[in-house]
């Protein structure tokens, strides 16, 4: 009974904020209130999020040496002894066939995308994760592989400009959890990260620094794009870009001043400002989008 509760800690579901980007697709191709489609992307996500807990035990399992001397991490079941390591491999074993069987009854488009994800997950945490630059490209393409994966199982277009927002957003992310990795291990970050070596606190701010700028004029943008503007037929999407600026400069501050950014998830359930403004800003793309 012990080894299942380790087992579903491992499986970190509390990190399902990561699959909130599988409503993306529904939320802007102005199909929110087709229910049908609701029932749909819901599934999906939860498939989602019980492949993202598969991926989490790969990686404690590959991680396992390392993960004992960072100070979080070592806390985990695996890390900590107190998941078996045969234990979690048996479930591996167990829910990647029950997963891909259930993504497969959701259409041959959808499980090609969750194959694609799977994939490149089983490669970060086997190689990129050690390349320099591709390993934050890997955990970038990851979060849109879920944008991608939310459209087509409703078989809805996926706009580009969406594409290069979820791209962005998710390198800011990804550099910023690097950052924290860097400066919170101090000496023993190479132990821990081979790949922390190729980088430092200034070379991640600068290209934290670009994406950030990128980040908020892609999605000003898109929001005032013909096509954009066609399709939901209002050109109020604009108004929403204060909330994303509030975003980032709330995600940087805590970065800069708090030493936060390596749990996204944590920052997202114990910063108030950060979810208040991410909640104002859902509710106004919605009733934007829904009175066009």
């Amino acid at each position: 009974m012990d080894s299942l509760v380790f087992i579903i800690q491992s499986l970190r579901p509390n990190q399902w904020t990561k699959n909130l980007l599988v409503f993306a697709g529904i939320i802007f191709s102005n199909n929110i209130f087709d229910f049908r489609k609701q029932v749909v992307v819901l599934a999906a996500f939860v498939l989602f999020c019980a492949l993202s807990g598969v991926i989490y035990i790969l990686n404690d399992l590959t991680d396992l040496d390392n993960d004992k001397i960072h100070p979080v991490k070592s806390k985990r079941p695996i890390a900590s002894g107190k998941l078996d390591v045969k234990h979690a491999k048996t479930a591996i074993a167990v829910l990647i066939p029950v997963t891909f069987a259930s993504s497969f009854a959701l259409g041959r488009p959808f499980f090609i995308v969750v194959l694609g994800y799977f994939t490149l997950q089983v490669a970060y945490s086997l190689y990129l994760k050690n390349v320099v630059i591709l390993d934050i490209f890997a955990i970038a393409f990851g979060f849109l592989l879920r944008a991608v994966a939310g459209a087509v199982v409703i078989g809805v277009y996926i706009s580009s400009w969406i594409i290069i927002c979820t791209i962005l957003l998710s390198l800011f992310l990804g550099m910023s959890k690097r950052r924290h990795e860097l400066v919170i291990l101090e000496e023993t970050a190479l132990a821990h990260r081979f790949v922390l070596a190729e980088y430092s606190p200034y070379l991640l701010d600068q290209m934290i620094s670009i994406v950030t700028a990128s980040t908020v004029i892609a999605y000003t943008l898109y929001t005032m794009a013909p096509e954009t503007i066609e399709k939901f037929g209002t050109r109020n999407l604009v108004f929403t870009v204060p909330f994303v600026l509030y975003g980032i400069f709330r995600y940087l501050y805590l970065i800069h001043q708090k030493g936060e950014g390596g749990s996204p998830e944590k920052i997202l359930y114990s910063d108030v400002p950060l979810l208040i403004n991410i909640m104002l800003w859902a509710i106004s793309v919605i009733v934007i989008i829904s009175r066009g």
